[in-house]
């Protein structure tokens, strides 16, 4: 990894801050190399994206990283079976799979997993292609699908050696029983069972889409089950693939370790999502339950007092619990994320809003502001010049004003008498956070 660090500067400084590519980078370093991510590419992004995947898998072998990609052949497999004057048939949404469909499968499915390898090659790009040995199955239900299997056991020694020799391992979801008969695999469940099994710390699904999209047809950045799931799958627009899909990644992920997320994405903006905040497609994670309290009551302030200077690296004021009162105080079940808000002359002013280094990028301080807008239909606050949730607060402000070395915003205060009211008090509020070297000051940041 010593040639990584330059490597991604480099490549990423048009996308990304400084301080998210340090995020990363340290983020990702520390990680056992076949902990890092597992790509699943649909068979349509094989037909028409290849160049941009190979692009992707190339620059994140440049920086020293090797994800683990599995592929599936849908479009592929339609075609050929047509040409061939084998009829399509599904139930329950499964390809029913005869003898003479089976070698079909297998030939095209082995096809599309030599194009991809070779792609890759082509550009310098070590890749191993496995296509078998990884996905032990038994008949899903002879009678009913004929050569469907479902997975049963994960073996991963291949995988590992690839890795270990910096290649990238490209499977093909075949399936084989105990006794050697091949089987053909849903590529989604095979998907499935090989996260389950590796226990990445990203996954990563490549559509056409680039995400999942709302009412308006709109990209939904960022989904936190924990927070968002039950409201999400309330909505009548989300029905049909979506709905699906976004169930299997909700038992996905819950069979997963907190810290595991899933990006649905396109193959050209693959490393924007992995190594920028803002990202590129919709994030989706477990996250953490967002608890409210009108008080400090109840609260382990030892732990939000933890949480709110190592958010902004300085040091919070010895009273400050004890001088101030919260009107609502938003805090995510393991302290990892805090909103603090106060009541000012009939006006809410957000005090604080802190996430922990290790939580950033992971969509927590998204949703833990989503909650708390929800409720709040009008807010106004200050952040230092220059801090770098100012893009964040910016893009959520209906307006902002600049003074001195701070920006004012709000947003859902509409007369300009009352605007400015909420600027001068803002500006007049005494500090609570302060160098950890140097005596308290008179302002400071929210």
């Amino acid at each position: 990894m010593k040639n990584v660090r330059p490597t991604i500067l480099r490549l990423l400084s048009g996308m990304a801050s400084a301080r998210e590519i340090q995020l990363y980078l340290k983020r990702f370093s520390q990680l056992d190399a076949d902990r890092f991510a597992v790509v699943k590419v649909g068979g349509a992004i094989l037909r028409d994206r290849m160049d941009e995947l190979v692009s992707s898998l190339a620059f994140l072998q440049q920086v020293g990283l090797t994800p683990i990609v599995i592929h599936g052949a849908g479009p592929q497999l339609d075609e050929e079976m047509a040409a061939t004057g084998i009829e399509k048939k599904l139930v329950d949404g499964l390809r029913c799979t005869t003898a003479e469909g089976l070698a079909v499968v297998r030939r095209v499915s082995q096809w599309e997993n030599f194009r991809l390898v070779e792609a890759l090659q082509s550009m310098s790009v070590r890749a191993t292609p496995i296509h078998s040995g990884v996905f032990e199955s038994s008949f899903l239900d002879q009678d009913r699908y004929g050569f469907v299997g479902k997975v049963e056991g994960v073996h991963i020694s291949g995988i590992e050696a690839a890795i270990g020799a910096d290649s990238i391992p490209v499977i093909t979801a075949l399936g084989e029983t105990a006794g050697g008969q091949i089987l053909n695999v849903n590529a989604d469940w095979a998907a499935n069972e090989l996260i389950k099994k590796m226990e990445p710390y990203k996954i990563i699904f490549l559509t056409g889409t680039g995400g999942i999209l709302d009412e308006r047809g709109k990209l939904i950045e960022s989904i936190s089950l924990s927070t968002q799931y039950e409201e999400l799958m309330r909505q009548p627009w989300l029905h049909s693939g979506m709905r699906v899909k976004l169930e299997q990644i909700h038992d996905l992920l819950m069979a997963l370790p907190p810290s595991s997320s899933l990006s649905i994405t396109t193959p050209d903006e693959m490393a924007k999502e992995l190594f920028t905040h803002r990202g590129s497609g919709t994030l989706v994670r477990r996250g953490e339950a967002i608890l409210e309290h009108d008080s400090w009551d109840g609260l382990d302030t030892d732990r939000l007092r933890a949480l709110i200077e190592s958010s902004f690296g300085r040091r919070l004021a010895a009273d400050y619990f004890e001088t101030t009162h919260p009107h609502r105080v938003y805090l995510s079940e393991h302290y990892r994320a805090a909103i603090v808000l106060l009541h000012e002359a009939g006006l809410t002013y957000m005090d604080k809003f802190a996430v922990v280094d290790d939580a950033q990028g992971e969509g927590l301080g998204r949703a833990i502001w989503d909650v708390m807008r929800a409720e709040n239909p009008s807010l106004f606050w200050r952040s230092k010049r220059g801090n770098g949730v100012n893009e964040f607060y910016f893009a959520n402000a209906d307006g902002a004003r600049k003074e001195g070395g701070w920006t004012v915003f709000w947003y859902g205060i509409g007369e300009w008498e009352t605007i400015q009211s909420a600027v001068d008090r803002a500006l007049a509020r005494r500090a609570t956070l302060h160098d950890q070297d140097q005596r308290p000051r008179d302002k400071d940041t929210p």
